[in-house]
């Protein structure tokens, strides 16, 4: 197995370079020199055991390379092994993030344990910032790649009609980043003091911290460069390997959005990447870029670090709307309304994602005349996504809508992000924002845009692809049920946080005023009922993936090209390569001929109007 191997070579790894630094530096085992040297080379040889060497670098030398494991040589078990097959790959994102997203879910309940009461509670101070970061981490990591590194390596090759992604070992190499992200992640909770920073890793707190934050920093470093190695390999792959007729015209919506996201993703990555060097070499190497007593600043690591993370939240957020259009658009059965508009609102939001930075730094004591400028541009960032809005809101207008799962999530997305929206647009207005940062209003509209934006979408489009990645269906009852679960739990906790906010609760603490005690255990127990509704779809995907009814190929009966070949799909995806045709969505479009065909001219499934 992959994982064994990648591990044996990992060990390796680090003991061939840790051993050098205590060697030739004289540096005990303990040390963080030892420790990051160590991981450097236990990251090169995880890779070259995980299958790096086998299928890859051995043409380097001269000597042949070994054939990635497919479905007849391998079956399920390549699932498990370096695999270049994007809807391998697609599957290890998925299931890995789904997972950690679990993980996250879980720590989310320990953390409302403790807030149960406002003080005293079941976790000390320590051990409860742990949590939160480790939560906070691993919520941003799932948000970042579930949709785009998942459903985006799975289905943009198909939705193109592509055979795979542009570098297909570049992919695989991608996704063999991600475990030593969790591994470290693991670790680092467990040493004494854990990490205590939140996940932004704010110095000079991520400085001073023990051994535990100098794994946090180094795996959300190596996380930075999954990223941008799939961002570029996403471009290259919408740019060049398009079918026959697919022009930029005829895009599926979910494709632009991966195109818009990656170019942030490829960009902008580069910066969060600087700054946790520029950490890294402060603890390890002892530079001082952040030291303010010698010449450094931590407002310095606030501008770098956010001129990342907030084209971050799109990199998050623009796979949802293109995935929420994508479904609406095909369960409303109507052509997508405003189409180019749409794509201008995802590529207006491209360009304007990079100027608003500052708005997180209302409180840091920058010069005023910065303060208007930022403001203005954070305001203006919010018509490309009215644009989005309008889309859908014309989409749905008088359409005959087909209310399964998938399309309940996607107008939940809708509800919940239009709330995120708006109690955004508080926080981008320089005096409410001094009042309320570092407030509960602030985990409330996070949590509206990130977890009832981007969350709601990745679940409406695992329920969406099921049938085609399973070649099974999955329980409509049992998936409705897990819909209204989740949509009045969520709305019943993240709209009393912000609530929480007003009255003057901050984030990232373990105690609070006992006034607001009621409130915290209303939100606690909102909280477990939202925790229990994911019971619902773990129970629903599981034993559909068992033994859930087989389906056909387009069951849905949708125009798209993924909808025009097997479920699941065979090894190139098409047994002929697809033409394009004629738009995606032009449902109800007299005399419009299918999206693709396949096979003689002929689309394999046709669509129902």
């Amino acid at each position: 197995m992959s994982w064994i191997k990648g591990l044996i070579g990992g060990a390796i790894g680090f003991v061939i370079g840790g051993g050098a630094v205590m060697l030739l530096a004289r540096q005990p085992l303990e040390s963080e020199a030892t420790v990051a040297v160590g991981y450097i080379f236990f990251l090169v040889g995880w890779l070259l055991g995980v299958g790096v060497w086998e299928h890859w670098a051995r043409e380097w030398f001269g000597l042949p390379v070994k054939p990635t494991p497919t479905r007849e040589s391998h079956g399920a078990a390549r699932y498990f092994m370096f695999s270049t097959d994007h809807k391998v790959i697609g599957i290890q994102y998925l299931v890995t993030f789904v997972i950690l997203l679990l993980l996250a879910g879980l720590l989310a309940m320990v953390m409302r344990i403790q807030l149960l009461n406002p003080s005293q509670g079941i976790l000390s101070d320590q051990t409860y910032n742990t949590i939160m970061s480790f939560h906070g981490i691993v919520m941003i990591a799932v948000a970042v790649a579930t949709i785009i590194g998942g459903l985006g390596n799975y289905f943009v090759p198909l939705l193109i009609g592509a055979e795979d992604m542009a570098f297909p070992r570049v992919n695989a190499l991608s996704y063999w980043f991600v475990p030593p992200v969790g591994l470290l992640l693991v670790i680092g909770s467990l040493f004494p003091g854990g990490f205590q920073s939140g996940w932004r890793a704010y110095p000079p707190w991520a400085e001073q911290t023990g051994m535990g934050m100098l794994l946090f920093l180094m795996a959300f470093f190596t996380f930075g460069v999954s990223s941008i190695l799939g961002g570029l390999n996403f471009l290259v792959t919408i740019a060049r390997l398009r079918a026959p007729g697919m022009t930029w015209s005829r895009l599926p919506i979910f494709v632009w959005s991966i195109f818009s996201a990656s170019i942030l993703s490829l960009i902008f990555t580069q910066f969060v990447a600087t700054a946790l060097l520029m950490e890294l070499l402060d603890r390890v190497g002892g530079f001082t870029f952040f030291a303010p007593n010698q010449g450094g600043g931590a407002v310095l690591y606030e501008h770098i670090f956010w001129a990342y993370s907030h084209p971050a939240v799109y990199v998050m957020i623009l796979p949802g709307f293109g995935l929420m259009l994508e479904i609406v658009a095909h369960f409303a059965r109507k052509p997508l309304f405003g189409y180019r508009l749409a794509v201008g609102g995802f590529l207006a939001i491209v360009g304007l994602s990079g100027i608003v930075w500052v708005h997180h730094m209302f409180t840091s004591g920058l010069q005023d005349f910065i303060y208007a400028g930022f403001m203005a541009s954070t305001e203006l960032i919010s018509i490309p996504t009215g644009l989005i809005f309008l889309s859908a809101l014309g989409t749905i207008w008088q359409s005959r809508m087909r209310l399964t799962t998938p399309m309940l999530f996607a107008l939940g997305f809708i509800f919940n992000f239009a709330i995120g929206g708006l109690t955004g647009i508080f926080n981008a207005d320089v005096p409410t924002d001094i009042n309320l940062h570092n407030t509960y209003w602030v985990v409330g509209h996070f949590h509206y845009t990130v977890v009832g934006g981007e969350i709601f979408a990745l679940l409406a489009g695992i329920y969406y692809w099921f049938p085609k990645i399973t070649g099974r269906t999955y329980n409509e009852t049992l998936g409705k049920l897990h819909f209204w679960i989740m949509f009045v739990a969520f709305n019943l906790v993240f709209a009393p946080m912000m609530l929480a906010g007003l009255y003057g609760m901050n984030r990232h603490v373990a105690e609070y005023p006992p006034e607001l005690a009621g409130l915290n255990r209303f939100i606690s127990v909102g909280a477990f009922v939202l925790g229990s509704s994911f019971l619902v779809f773990v129970y629903n995907m599981v034993t559909s993936l068992v033994r859930g009814p087989k389906t056909v190929a387009n069951p849905w009966q949708l125009r798209t090209l993924e909808w025009q070949t097997t479920s699941p799909p065979p090894e190139h995806n098409f047994d002929h390569p697809p033409q394009v045709l004629a738009h995606p969505y032009d449902y109800g479009v007299e005399g419009a001929p299918a999206h693709g065909v396949v096979a003689a001219g002929a689309a394999l499934a046709p669509a129902s109007e």
